[in-house]
């Protein structure tokens, strides 16, 4: 998972890749800190899935171009399109089921 520090960025990575997950998060967040390796992992089984990480310290206008109000979020996009949205307590299982059900759609 690579690291976006640019709001222009962000843009061209959603609009790059067929489905892709952007992984939000927050210097100050034990609980961001503890999810991402979990997710790193996870994402292990989608090798045609593409991810990166944007620390809302560093791009703070992404909170209002994607609404988030809280840290971790993770936003599944299809074609450049919110699909999933999972925040600060997010289920792995949950989480892996509703990636692999837009997955296999669309690879």
């Amino acid at each position: 998972m690579h690291q976006i520090m640019e709001i222009k960025d962000v843009d061209t990575f959603l609009s790059s890749y067929k489905i892709s997950l952007l992984y939000i998060s927050q210097e100050a967040c034990s609980v961001c800190h503890a999810l991402l390796p979990k997710v790193e992992i996870m994402l292990e089984t989608f090798p045609r899935l593409e991810s990166a990480y944007v620390r809302i310290d560093d791009v703070p206008e992404l909170a209002g171009k994607f609404s988030v109000f809280t840290a971790p979020t993770l936003i599944l996009f299809v074609e450049g399109k919110e699909m999933v949205r999972k925040a600060r307590f997010v289920v792995m299982q949950e989480l892996e089921a509703d990636i692999k059900k837009y997955y296999d759609l669309v690879m």
